[in-house]
């Protein structure tokens, strides 16, 4: 079905519908994209409790169904980009080869390459821009600090993962599922360090000691962008023009910095 629909379909068109949030069918396509990141990391959460042999095949066949439509999707978004090198060595399109790379490399028998489905969650930084949507986010400030707090559980969802990965074969105990990566990790980034759960092996501390850098790098950074949008917004006023409808003005501004329309500030 899905490749009737494609054959149907321009290469223009399918480029068009992966990008578009504001058509029904743009929409439909990158909710659904949406639908099985979440899905995906979902089942990697599972996948850290103890399950019955069945629950864990079933799991197992899931990500690698979800693989094969992310690497299509990936596919697609190539076939379809004007300016494939560029598209190749861009920011969301590493991060699109990384979240299939377990895949790609599926065939070569080395451990380490499971450590990179954690970075799928990072794909939902593509669909950013729907969520504001969904969720009618307006404001300035309102899409600042939904990035800020996407970045914020970005951050934790995925050094969660790798330090789980890399912990738990060595220290079990300490990390035994990935709520105890979760802990480890909101405790490290509120400097509370409770010292309960520690890293032993070199990955996890050398992870840990990135994770903390992410966040001092990322988090204070959105924050002064918060910050100086929150300052902007206070100096402006909600005056509607009459003329053009414009509605942001300076606090004391009489006329309408857009088509010098007067304004009725009263």
């Amino acid at each position: 079905m899905v490749l009737i629909i494609l054959s149907m379909l321009t290469r223009s068109q399918i480029g068009f519908y992966l990008e578009d949030i504001e058509t029904p069918i743009g929409r439909t396509v990158n909710l659904t994209l949406t639908g099985l990141i979440l899905l995906s990391s979902a089942s990697f959460i599972a996948e850290t409790y103890p399950l019955s042999g069945p629950v864990r095949i079933n799991l197992q066949t899931l990500d690698t169904v979800l693989l094969i439509i992310f690497a299509v999707e990936y596919l697609l978004r190539l076939w379809c980009a004007e300016n494939r090198v560029k598209f190749i060595f861009s920011f969301f399109s590493i991060i699109d080869l990384l979240a299939i790379l377990p895949f790609l490399l599926g065939f070569v028998n080395v451990s380490f390459i499971r450590i990179f489905r954690w970075f799928r969650i990072l794909r939902l930084i593509r669909f950013l821009e729907l969520k504001i949507s969904i969720f009618r986010i307006s404001s300035e400030d309102g899409v600042i600090f939904s990035r800020i707090l996407f970045t914020l559980l970005a951050i934790i969802f995925v050094y969660s993962g790798l330090i789980y990965q890399v912990e738990h074969p060595t220290n079990p105990k300490g990390f035994a599922t990935f709520l105890d990566a979760v802990y480890f990790s909101v405790v490290t980034m509120t400097t509370v360090g409770f010292g309960d759960v520690t890293p032993i092996s070199e990955s996890g501390r050398f992870l840990t000691i990135l994770m903390i850098l992410t966040g001092i790098a990322l988090i204070p950074w959105q924050l002064g962008d918060l910050i100086k949008q929150l300052v902007k917004s206070a100096n402006h006023g909600e005056a509607v023009c009459k003329g053009c409808g414009w509605s942001v003005h300076d606090a004391n501004a009489r006329f309408c910095k857009m088509c010098g329309t007067q304004l009725d500030n009263g």
